[in-house]
């Protein structure tokens, strides 16, 4: 250890350092449309209407894409500390602590920092990303974590028990995370690796599956039983949909909620090679310089397998975004660790690995103070913040956003272009209207006269109706 005594406190600050970073960046920065506004919009529904089974899309409508334990977390945020950005995102933040947390134990027992595994996660792009995003991955990716290293560590001997069950427990909650997903990105390495060490004995003998089965059953199947009595027709579509259908075909047309996302076949490991920077470089380099060893090593073939697999697996479907690669990023940072003695530049990397978070904070102040976010960021919040007059209604010119229905707190309704001549043609009320700079273009010039401008930004504005 002594090798190592001046790094312990550079990453036990390093990982202070980023995550406090990380919880400045998720106050600063506003929801983005659509996908990280949307979840927190229906995660805002769920608190505000108290309907815990069935999480709401709008007022109403229910949103069956996906399972709720994001939902739940960003809920109960929103009670503790109010309905804000830090709020939504704050149960991601927790989720990567509990992994820092729960990756530092293989560092220690291999007499390096602690914090050091955490310390390369916290610097891979796509989980210092993520864990200020409101979405499913994080959650999927703890979920996966958890399965993962509970396995290895009930298959060592003298296991504590718990690692036994919290097999299940992982299975359990990703099936509320994401749905059955969990199994397709865990069963496969865990089998390979079973296999090739010829554990199938230890794994009959060591792992309780009758009671981790009905475990995982009594975490997850309840609210599917709920979810499908309150909306009748849930697992068809989320199972069936949204797993097999939306996996074979990118354009896939029952698609309720979401857009396509028709991607290069393959292109799953240009997103693990760009969005794992610095980092991967570096594992895959000892990957194939050590590949005639791996397969000896229990531990190693087990991180190379959960690595590989999660890609290997997406490389044949055209439906998928850079997040899917979020629960690789744990192997990959153990991975690192493991090599991490043998490197010659050891602060040369670190150095290199803390610019990108530096950087990412430096191009968010950048851009609030200069006005560019409020310009060009995919939101309404600035819109609406300053805004909402009592007594006025709000309204959306055709399609609202999921970010002005977040921060007008479900005010906001729709309007199509007739509705809004009719309304100001009526002159029997005040409102407020957003309207994209494309449509408000088409509306005729008498209407557009009476509409006053309050705000503007690149795609939209918002005008003030007041009745005469």
């Amino acid at each position: 250890m002594k090798r190592y005594s001046n790094n312990i406190s550079f990453f036990t600050y390093a990982v202070i350092g980023l995550f406090v970073l990380r919880g400045i960046l998720n106050a600063a920065i506003p929801l983005m449309d659509k996908t990280e506004a949307r979840y927190a919009e229906i995660a805002r529904i769920m608190a505000e209407t108290n309907n815990w089974v069935t999480p709401q899309i709008d007022y109403g409508i229910p949103f069956w894409a996906k399972p709720p334990l994001s939902t739940w977390l960003s809920a109960l945020s929103f009670d503790v500390f109010g309905v804000n950005e830090f709020a939504a995102r704050f149960p991601y933040l927790l989720l990567g602590f509990a992994l820092v947390f729960l990756i530092g134990k293989y560092a220690k027992r291999e007499r390096l920092p602690f914090f050091l595994p955490g310390f390369i996660l916290l610097t891979i792009p796509e989980f210092l990303l993520h864990g200020g995003v409101v979405s499913t991955d994080t959650a999927l990716a703890f979920c996966v974590a958890l399965t993962m290293l509970s396995f290895w560590e009930a298959m060592q001997e003298h296991a504590k028990k718990y690692w036994k069950y919290l097999i299940f427990v992982g299975i359990g909650l990703g099936l509320l995370a994401k749905g059955p997903i969990i199994g397709i990105l865990t069963m496969p390495p865990i089998i390979v690796w079973i296999i090739l060490f010829k554990k199938t004995k230890n794994v009959v003998k060591m792992i309780p599956f009758i009671i981790g089965g009905m475990l995982t059953i009594g975490i997850a199947v309840p609210w599917y039983l709920l979810a499908e009595k309150a909306t009748p027709g849930f697992i068809d579509y989320f199972v069936v949909g949204e797993h097999f259908k939306r996996f074979f075909d990118s354009s896939w047309n029952g698609d309720k909620y979401g857009f396509p996302k028709s991607q290069p076949l393959g292109i799953i490991w240009a997103f693990l090679l760009l969005f794992a920077l610095p980092w991967i470089p570096v594992v895959l380099y000892k990957l194939w310089k050590q590949r005639h060893k791996l397969f000896k090593n229990e531990w190693l073939a087990f991180l190379v397998l959960w690595l590989l697999w999660t890609p290997l697996f997406f490389t044949f479907s055209k439906s998928l975004i850079h997040p899917y690669i979020m629960p690789v990023m744990v192997p990959v940072a153990l991975l690192m660790s493991h090599w991490f003695p043998a490197f010659k530049n050891k602060k040369g990397l670190s150095k290199i690995a803390l610019t990108i978070p530096v950087l990412l904070l430096l191009v968010v102040i950048v851009s609030n103070t200069s006005g560019y976010t409020k310009n060009i960021a995919p939101t309404d919040k600035y819109l609406i913040q300053d805004q909402v007059i009592e007594g006025s209604g709000l309204y959306h010119l055709n399609s609202k956003s999921y970010s002005s229905q977040f921060y007008s707190k479900g005010h906001i309704e729709n309007i199509t272009g007739d509705n809004l001549e009719k309304k100001i043609k009526s002159n029997k009320e005040s409102f407020m209207v957003i309207i994209s700079n494309k449509a408000f273009e088409e509306i005729a010039v008498a209407y557009q006269e009476k509409l006053k401008p309050l705000d503007k930004n690149r795609k939209k504005g918002i005008y003030m109706y007041s009745k005469e």
